[in-house]
């Protein structure tokens, strides 16, 4: 019944799962638009190294489909320009995408391995060391 709502353009009722090729048009998003807007924002934001762990859980591709797309849901409102919040606006613009972010990782946070989390330290390195160093 679900498919079919899908099918005729209606938006998911609640508990609905994206269908595959909707899920996948926002893993595209994600995965083009991540680096970019992590970059103009890394030191700004705490939950950088959080953000950049659940990254690579969410495309490791022996992490559960139920998490990738659980942890996709999340970056993708972190890169979406239109937020609860504006992240312009000063010490409180990216409380809704910790937020959404840290929800997700209570959800499915065990997923997110050492490997994730060193893979993000050392790219976040990279980045600060590459920008002139850390803020």
């Amino acid at each position: 019944m679900s498919g079919q709502r899908w099918q005729d353009g209606a938006p998911p009722l609640d508990g609905e799962i994206l269908p595959p090729e909707a899920a996948a048009e926002r893993d595209t998003y994600v995965q083009a638009s991540f680096w970019d807007k992590l970059k103009g924002v890394v030191r700004k934001i705490p939950f950088a190294e959080t953000a950049v762990a659940a990254f690579y859980c969410a495309t490791d591709p022996k992490t559960p489909t139920r998490v990738r797309m659980t942890l996709m849901g999340a970056l993708a409102y972190f890169i979406l320009p239109i937020d609860v919040i504006p992240d312009f606006i000063p010490f409180l613009g990216f409380t809704d995408d910790a937020a959404v972010l840290a929800l997700a990782i209570k959800i499915v946070g065990d997923q997110i391995t050492e490997e994730h989390r060193q893979k993000a330290r050392a790219t976040l390195e990279g980045l600060q060391t590459k920008s002139g160093g850390p803020a």
